[in-house]
């Protein structure tokens, strides 16, 4: 098997998750495809900013189907992390990507920790959106640092503030999508693409994506959507750990 047909195949795998969840496969893809592609600041992270935004869009018209995204939040969110983000995407050019990894490694730990603790919904819900507009000036700062769209850090967000998991999943899909690219502006002028690995992996993306959000919208219960987020982050803080040791 080639190699283009191994990243395009685990993309496809990590995009059906990431669709199931409310993100774009950025969360997943930057050490997936660090496997492979050898810079992670000029051809891993524009990669993965592109297939963030798609896959964060076509998750969105997976959860539209069923009615699940409150469209007035998630324009107003996606105003804010799109504003944000490219602040930490022009910081990356500077740092060096060891830092980076390491940057990322304490943003999933923390999120670890926070999303297996009790939740509180208390507050009015415009109180709670209020905090999750406070919150996604930072988070957006740090994905575009990171290169990988705010969505992995804003979905447990919502959830912490006390959002119904499914809405957050279906809010944070559309807020993700805009910053994406938007995050993606201060790589153009040095970023390194394989145009035809870069078509190949757009399409297994979203339509992956789609999928995925096809699949919670229809089968997943809400708290069960919750515990598989969870999940996610602890198998990406290990395989952070991993790959730091390792090095």
């Amino acid at each position: 098997m080639s190699e283009m047909a191994i990243m395009a195949g685990g993309l496809g795998l990590l995009a059906i998750l990431s669709g199931m969840v409310g993100l774009g496969v950025a969360f997943a893809a930057v050490p997936f495809l660090s496997l492979f592609l050898p810079d992670l600041v000029h051809q891993v992270q524009p990669l993965t900013l592109i297939l963030n935004g798609l896959t964060a869009l076509f998750a969105t018209f997976g959860f539209a189907r069923s009615g699940l995204v409150d469209w007035r939040k998630a324009i107003v969110l996606a105003l804010v992390t799109t504003t944000a983000a490219p602040i930490g995407a022009w910081m990356a050019q500077y740092i060096d990507p060891t830092f980076i990894l390491y940057v990322y490694l304490a943003a999933v730990v923390f999120l670890a920790y926070s999303l297996f603790r009790p939740i509180k919904g208390g507050g009015e819900m415009q109180e709670r959106f209020s905090l999750a507009l406070a919150w996604a000036v930072p988070i957006s700062v740090l994905a575009g640092f990171l290169g990988i769209g705010p969505g992995f850090l804003l979905m447990p967000t919502l959830i912490l503030l006390g959002f119904e998991p499914k809405r957050a999943a279906a809010i944070n899909a559309f807020a993700v999508t805009p910053p994406s690219f938007s995050a993606l502006i201060p790589h153009l002028g040095t970023a390194v693409w394989d145009p035809a690995l870069t078509l190949i992996l757009i399409l297994v993306g979203a339509g992956g994506a789609f999928l995925g959000a096809r699949i919670t919208s229809l089968w997943v219960p809400g708290e069960r959507l919750k515990q598989m987020f969870g999940v996610v982050i602890v198998l990406m803080t290990a395989y952070k750990i991993y790959t730091l040791v390792a090095a």
